[in-house]
């Protein structure tokens, strides 16, 4: 296998809101909610939403959807400074998010916060002055 993350997909409850979430934060996408789906096009990998239950559905039909609590699982948005982590989380909250750690300078010698979408999916925001970027935007990994 060719190691390669292509699309992420959020369950999402109501893709409208979701849709008009992402798009406040600048996530350009040319589908609509009428369309069923929404991909994002995005540095490196795109986000897609799709409704929670026709997601779990498409795994099987017997796939319960139980969201409760963290699930384990972050997303995270590098950025190029400090001052970047604190505007995108200022961004989020308008937009809708609510910010669940305020940024801050953390254990591994960066900076970042977290915010969580609509549905609770979690974001980390995060500085790192060591980190370097591909022209389109994603993380440089050694």
């Amino acid at each position: 296998m060719e190691p390669r993350i292509s699309i992420i997909t959020l369950g999402v409850q109501d893709l409208d809101a979701s849709f008009a979430f992402y798009s406040k934060l600048g996530f350009p996408s040319s589908r609509k909610p009428e369309d069923g789906i929404i991909f994002f096009k995005t540095g490196g990998v795109c986000l897609a939403l799709y409704p929670l239950h026709a997601l779990a559905e498409d795994v099987s039909p017997d796939f319960k959807v139980e969201k409760t609590g963290f699930s384990g699982v972050t997303l995270a948005h590098n950025t190029r400074s400090k001052q970047e982590v604190d505007a995108v989380l200022i961004l989020a909250e308008k937009a809708g998010g609510k910010i669940e750690k305020q940024a801050q300078d953390v254990f591994w010698g960066g900076y970042s916060g977290y915010f969580s979408d609509p549905d609770g999916y979690l974001w980390e925001v995060a500085y790192g002055d060591c980190w370097e970027f591909n022209d389109d935007g994603s993380l440089v990994i050694d």
